[in-house]
């Protein structure tokens, strides 16, 4: 029997299985399709952005340098226009319906503190160098993985999961649905899956257009929708507002996909050829609950809508970081009775904030008579430091907040990249998964009561470059402050945090 079955070798099912096997559980990744390999996880229409949450992620466990290292590699394979600019590009501050942010209208000052370190702003990358960089970690970490299993039951019981994938049978004390917005895992496993309906189909292709001039670089909003030309020869997106007609299940030929372009963009602009193309709409949905049972989802198996602002990557890898150490406490018999429950409590707004997000972007670009006047208040918006400071919140990942009944500023947040007195940063201390107890004070006030729970979280005593007025902190495995206190802290209140996170050590 395995401790974890997660089902879908995607981002967030390998981003997973990483934190599973870092904290020595036997993981077993199924994955439905026979190949890691695929057309569109390579750029140009695998290209992604991960935002600075994401890429601060990547960073607390070791892996930011082999993903910027992968995504400089994907890019100098792949012809792109003399304009664009070598991959990982900035994200600069991301857009908000193909309407672009000025990085200097960001007002630090409501944000929440930070640090200067390697995580400081998102990255282009590809689908190809994410999930090779994340299965080579699995892959080194022992979990293994099963290609061209395509998931075909599911059946609990209160021991644990059994999941029948290939034609063969593997048990596990617990299954994760990784598998996407078509997830497997949540209907054989009977979530609920609630919200809106499409009010378009996207596109997104390679080809060979015979005029390309004849269509702009960029986001490109038009009375009867959105095109999108990219620095990369032939890689086009756009959206038809048809209420989602046109979706995966059908053919794209090239005479729809040119029908569609020239509607959209106004020109007789002609494809020559279609080298790949997928469809997608913003149908917007999520399950009520992200867990019944010893079965819980992540990502696109637990939250859908439209890839507007690159969010859903990012949503998912933070749900991964999220759930990954507290399924593992609880396998190890040390969580408190109710940790596996705060998954759902502390992720599901974080989605459904994505997902509202992701429908007023929608709103704004949809044809109409009105359109233009609300593109134009949001245009304006956009243009003041309330407006841009208010997008960035909520598109760069950092702003998240989990509500862990603490009125401390800085609880519930991502913690700032502390910088020891020799050097070391907090996010070098989080690699192997572990909570931190840093104590910044002269007298290390915290050290006798944090070595009681010696096993789970690691001591840290100062100095520190720049404690931000903090005089200790206790900090989660996925990089969140769980408590912090000034230059007087009290022990107490550290074992009472300790305990609410880590179990009593009586556990």
């Amino acid at each position: 029997m395995h401790d974890v079955v997660i089902v879908g070798a995607g981002p967030v099912g390998l981003f997973l299985a990483g934190e599973l096997a870092l904290a020595n559980h036997s993981v077993l990744v199924l994955e439905k399709d026979p190949e890691a390999a695929s057309p569109f996880k390579e750029l140009p229409l695998g290209m992604r952005g991960l935002n600075v949450g994401s890429v601060e992620a990547f960073y607390r466990r070791g892996m930011l340098t082999a993903l910027l290292d992968a995504s400089r590699a994907d890019a100098q394979q792949v012809g792109a226009h003399p304009d664009a600019h070598e991959a990982p590009a900035p994200r600069d501050v991301s857009h908000f319906a193909g309407l672009r942010l000025d990085p200097a209208d960001i007002d630090p000052g409501v944000l929440p503190p930070r640090l200067p370190g390697p995580a400081m702003e998102g990255i282009m990358t590809s689908l190809e160098a994410v999930t090779g960089v994340l299965e080579e970690r699995v892959t080194a970490l022992g979990a293994r993985i099963v290609r061209g299993a395509p998931l075909e039951a599911v059946t609990q019981d209160g021991d644990g999961v059994l999941a029948r994938a290939g034609g063969c049978d593997y048990r596990a004390r617990w299954l994760v649905g990784c598998d996407g917005g078509r997830s497997a895992v949540r209907q054989l496993a009977g979530f609920d899956f609630v919200g809106t309906e499409p009010l378009f189909t996207g596109y997104v292709a390679r080809v060979a257009l015979k005029d390309p001039d004849k269509l702009d670089l960029g986001f490109n909003l038009t009375p009867t929708g959105m095109y999108l030309r990219t620095p990369f020869e032939g890689h086009l997106g756009m959206m038809d507002f048809d209420g989602g007609a046109f979706d995966r299940s059908q053919l794209l030929t090239p005479d729809h996909l040119q029908t569609v372009l020239r509607r959209i963009s106004g020109t007789d602009v002609t494809i020559n050829e279609v080298h790949l193309a997928s469809s997608f709409t913003d149908r917007a949905m999520q399950t009520s609950t992200y867990r019944n049972g010893r079965i819980l989802l992540a990502g696109d198996a637990a939250h859908i809508h439209s890839p507007l602002g690159g969010q859903g990557l990012n949503l998912g890898i933070g749900d991964a970081m999220n759930l990954g150490w507290k399924l593992a406490a609880t396998l190890h018999g040390t969580a408190p009775e109710d940790l596996l429950d705060t998954y759902t409590a502390e992720r599901h707004p974080v989605g459904a904030a994505i997902l509202d997000w992701s429908r007023a972007q929608v709103a704004t670009m949809h044809p109409g008579p009105n359109a233009p006047a609300l593109r134009r208040l949001v245009h304006d918006l956009l243009r003041t430091i309330d407006g841009t400071t208010h997008v960035f919140r909520n598109t760069s990942g950092l702003a998240h907040h989990y509500d862990l009944g603490n009125n401390q500023p800085s609880v519930g947040f991502t913690a700032p990249d502390f910088r020891l007195g020799d050097g070391t940063r907090l996010g070098d201390l989080l690699r192997e998964g572990q909570g931190l107890a840093l104590d910044f004070t002269a007298g290390h006030s915290l050290r006798e009561t944090a070595a009681r729970w010696q096993d789970r979280i690691r001591y840290v005593p100062g100095p520190v470059a720049n404690g931000l007025g903090f005089g200790a902190l206790l900090i989660r495995p996925d990089g969140v402050v769980a408590w912090a206190e000034g230059p007087d802290p009290d022990p107490e209140a550290f074992r009472r945090a300790a305990t609410r996170w880590f179990g009593s050590l009586a556990a």
